[in-house]
């Protein structure tokens, strides 16, 4: 071998002895950095061992053509949380159905029911039924928006009018009403 073929090869020798130290100092840098994330994640996780649960209740809203009523109970039904209903927020007695007013009674129910911790709630629309009109009045669904934008999450919302199976007795006797 010559001398410049002897110099070439200890020269890319060299230059592969510094990559593989290079290579080495990066791989010992990212077992570092490895090393730290995960002490960082172990004295995270006590953190996350604490995150609150979500507390979930059942809003009953009754809309009839004369009031609308909100009664937030917990999960069982048996125990109230908040209740109001739209002819305590109106003076007129024909406003008590309006979509106005059960916005303002769910913003009381709300409120009552952010105090004593809950976050997510279940709805149930129900309509007056039987021999009465199966469709809500017109505050059920300002009602359901106005629970959505107090911070609520919303869960099912189901509607449970009662509807006979075969018919109930209409009220008046035999011959009808007489004018």
């Amino acid at each position: 071998m010559s001398e410049t073929e002897t110099m070439v090869e200890s020269e890319q020798v060299e230059e592969i002895s510094k990559v593989e130290d290079t290579t080495d100092n990066t791989e010992a840098k990212a077992e570092a950095k490895a090393e730290e994330k995960a002490e960082e994640k172990a004295e995270a996780k006590p953190q996350s061992e604490t995150k609150v649960q979500d507390k979930w209740g059942i809003a009953h809203i009754y809309s009839s053509y004369n009031n609308t009523i909100i009664h937030i109970t917990d999960l069982t039904g048996g125990e109230t949380i908040s209740i109001s209903s739209g002819g305590h927020h109106v003076n007129a007695d024909r406003y008590e159905s309006s979509p106005f007013a059960a916005m303002k009674a769910a913003n009381v129910v709300v409120e009552g029911a952010k105090t004593k911790g809950f976050t997510g709630l279940h709805i149930r629309v129900r309509a007056v039924g039987g021999v009465g009109s199966r469709v809500p009045g017109p505050g059920a669904q300002a009602a359901i928006r106005a629970l959505a934008r107090g911070g609520f999450k919303i869960g099912k919302i189901d509607d449970v009018t009662p509807i006979p199976h075969d018919t109930t007795r209409k009220k008046g006797g035999k011959r009808g009403r007489r004018v």
